[in-house]
């Protein structure tokens, strides 16, 4: 009688230890994502039995999903350029804000800033995969075009690239669009540019203001980068022409017309 006493317990005790297990292998599950299922076995049944935990959902890819870049549906022109991302650091971009310094909210649309490395692109990667403390050294793009078209992705344009300081853009209808969001910096355009970079030609830096420009790679590449997008071509500038310091002249050699040839090519452009 009481060996039978003794099996009945240490049955209902061995069930309760695994039902146990089982309900924080789920809260575990649930709380930290850490599983996407759990295999527990036991002999409650004679057949073994599995614990289904939550499927922790897959973080949406900032550069395949652009929520600030509308598709345009546009057919191929028969150019597919070469992509990679190379993540700049966390220090060196920010979230996009909704409200300047003073409470205003903000709905200028995005602009597009064209500018140059003027050293590789590599080398300004470095740059931007560098922790920067310092707000005064904290400087991106959202892209980088490299000599053979490669398109780098930097920055989800989601967020706020660092790729102009003072800076201001002239609208089509002559308004003046800039944004003051933080009072110990002047007004800029960053935070509603779209700021992409083409690899300068090797020996630019010291080549004065003009360079032998931009291969034919890139200028497709730059195209069919926005031609994915519904920016006009009246938003689309230079860092030069956004620099209220009178300091930069980038980019270089830049053939515009050239550049918006090869734009047009694509149809449903808005111009």
């Amino acid at each position: 009688m009481i060996d039978k006493f003794r099996w009945i317990m240490r049955s209902l005790l061995g069930r309760l230890f695994v039902l146990t297990l089982v309900s924080a292998l789920l809260m575990l599950g649930a709380s930290q994502g850490a599983f996407a299922r759990v295999r527990v076995l036991f002999s409650l049944r004679s057949e073994p039995v599995e614990a289904q935990l939550p499927t922790v959902e897959a973080i949406p890819n900032p550069f395949k999903n652009p929520a600030l870049l509308p598709a345009v549906p546009n057919p191929s022109i028969g150019y597919d350029p070469p992509q990679r991302t190379a993540m700049a650091d966390p220090s060196n971009y920010d979230r996009r804000i909704l409200q300047d310094v003073d409470g205003n909210l903000l709905t200028n649309p995005l602009v597009v800033v064209l500018h140059e490395t003027v050293g590789t692109a590599q080398s300004a990667i470095y740059l931007f995969q560098t922790h920067h403390p310092d707000d005064w050294d904290q400087v991106s793009y959202h892209v980088i075009i490299e000599r053979d078209g490669t398109v780098v992705y930097i920055v989800p344009i989601e967020m706020r690239a660092f790729g102009a300081g003072n800076s201001v853009f002239v609208n089509a209808n002559g308004q003046v669009e800039g944004v003051l969001t933080n009072p110990d910096f002047p007004p800029s355009v960053n935070n509603f540019a779209y700021h992409i970079s083409l690899e300068s030609p090797p020996g630019s830096w010291e080549s004065g203001p003009t360079h032998r420009g931009y291969t034919e790679e890139q200028y497709q590449s730059l195209a069919w980068l926005l031609a994915r997008t519904d920016i006009p071509d009246d938003r689309i500038t230079t860092h030069e022409a956004v620099d209220r310091t009178e300091s930069r002249i980038d980019p270089r050699s830049f053939d515009r017309e050239r550049f918006l040839a090869i734009l047009h090519q694509y149809p449903n452009r808005p111009a």
